[in-house]
């Protein structure tokens, strides 16, 4: 009953409106669905996780190469954006 009872879920709430809803004008629920589907992904397959010791969750082959050509995955317009190593 307390509102402030699960810092996790308002993390989560204040990550998604800072970094994706503030900035978004939406055209239906369509859109918002889209914008929060492309968030949710950016947030748990590319984005550093400081519980995490700022590594990704599921880290691919390319996390700590050295060489190879850098290449970015751009999501919703580049508002959010990873880089890696290309394969």
């Amino acid at each position: 009953m307390a509102p402030n009872a699960n810092p996790f879920a308002e993390r989560w709430v204040r990550s998604i409106k800072s970094e994706c809803l503030d900035r978004m004008i939406f055209f239906g629920v369509n859109s918002l669905h889209r914008a929060i589907a492309e968030y949710v992904e950016h947030y748990h397959r590319e984005r550093n996780h400081q519980g995490l010791d700022n590594t990704v969750i599921n880290a691919g082959a390319e996390i700590g190469r050295a060489t190879g050509r850098i290449v970015c995955r751009e999501r919703l317009g580049g508002m959010l954006n990873y880089y890696r190593r290309a394969a």
